[in-house]
């Protein structure tokens, strides 16, 4: 396999001091995501390799509304629970106590018991994660993006995928997979209220498929970075049946000894996310954007998604097109919902629609059109 994705905080540059102000428009919708307010416990929970920049430009905007703030300092995350005594005890009981959580940590919830997402649910915080996006350019980019324009976006998503029977993403290097019997996590587009559990920037519509067919080429995933062989995975039924390949599917195959069943998958959304040079939890949200989540199968052989699997492997894939029961949704890469003359029409409210929606992530949104 080769390392040319970061693989934690530690692999990636921190910014510059005075860069502090090219972050609070991000940072401001952050807020208004966690809808945080004047009095709340707000508990943001930092690796110890977490850019100091972005700790400090969330938590004077926390502060500036008159939020009681409280930074922990934590060792990071493993990957899929490798290291199973972390994290310490020292995070849920913070949490517990908070009203709002922002977690500024590499892996995020998925990997571990203690912060997973039926834990979250259990709690009265509205929980934000920053899963590899804690970085000054995730804040000056897709953080960017007018909250409500991304709902507009989120609910046309779901509402054409929950109509759907079939979903079908394929790319050029071969992938080729169908997804049927899916639910989708109903959420409606507002900003969270207790128990909930959302990354940040926003950016994606999830989907939880039941049947799933078909060949992937994989392009980059949590365990093999991006891959310089080919490794393809088969799957029927929703799980995976062969994994092909040299060292690299060696290696995915000893991270989930018991084998893999498909967890969930989402589209990105965003266009303002980037599409390169980001991290694999940033790029998933680009809008047209594919990745799915892999997770481990009991020591039975059997799925459960009511706990973490302690193997969850993200495959992204950057350039998919993908169709809704034979029509296009995203065509290699671009997502069509962007097209949308309502969503143009909205889009006005902020600025210019071309420049709002446009895709090209080296295009920095002006700030003034963030709100």
């Amino acid at each position: 396999m080769t390392m040319t994705a970061p693989f934690s905080y530690l692999d990636t540059p921190t910014a510059a001091p005075l860069s502090i102000s090219e972050l609070m428009p991000g940072v401001y919708n952050l807020l208004e995501y966690a809808a945080v307010a004047a009095g709340e416990q707000v508990l943001i929970l930092a690796e110890h390799g977490t850019d100091p920049v972005v700790i400090q430009a969330i938590a004077a905007a926390a502060a500036y509304r008159n939020a009681e703030v409280h930074v922990l300092s934590l060792p990071p995350f493993s990957a899929g629970g490798w290291d199973a005594a972390t994290p310490s005890p020292l995070p849920a009981s913070a949490h517990a106590a908070a009203d709002v959580v922002i977690s500024l940590t590499w892996w995020g919830e998925v990997h571990t018991t203690q912060l997973f997402f039926n834990e979250i649910a259990k709690q009265k915080a509205r929980f934000v994660s920053l899963h590899q996006t804690a970085t000054a350019a995730a804040l000056a980019t897709g953080a960017r993006f007018p909250l409500e324009l991304y709902f507009a976006l989120e609910a046309r998503a779901y509402a054409r995928i929950t109509a759907a029977q079939e979903i079908r993403v394929t790319t050029t290097l071969g992938t080729d997979v169908t997804f049927r019997a899916f639910t989708t996590p109903g959420h409606p587009s507002t900003p969270l209220t207790s128990g909930m559990w959302r990354p940040f920037p926003y950016g994606g519509a999830n989907f939880y498929p039941d049947q799933t067919d078909g060949v992937v080429v994989m392009e980059e995933s949590t365990v093999t970075g991006v891959p310089a062989e080919r490794i393809t995975l088969q799957l029927a039924g929703n799980r995976v049946t062969a994994i092909e390949g040299s060292a690299a599917a060696a290696e995915l195959r000893r991270y989930a000894p018991n084998g893999y069943y498909m967890r969930h998958a989402l589209i990105g959304l965003n266009p303002k996310v980037r599409s390169a040079g980001g991290t694999q939890f940033e790029r998933e949200k680009h809008a047209g954007a594919f990745y799915f989540g892999l997770d481990g199968l009991t020591a039975q052989g059997t799925i459960d998604r009511n706990g973490p699997g302690h193997a969850h492997c993200d495959c992204q894939f950057d350039a998919p097109t993908i169709t809704l029961d034979g029509e296009c949704f995203v065509d290699n890469g671009h997502l069509l919902l962007l097209d949308d003359p309502e969503i143009h029409q909205l889009a006005q409210k902020f600025g210019p629609a071309e420049v709002l929606l446009n895709p090209n992530p080296r295009l920095v949104l002006p700030p003034r059109y963030s709100r």
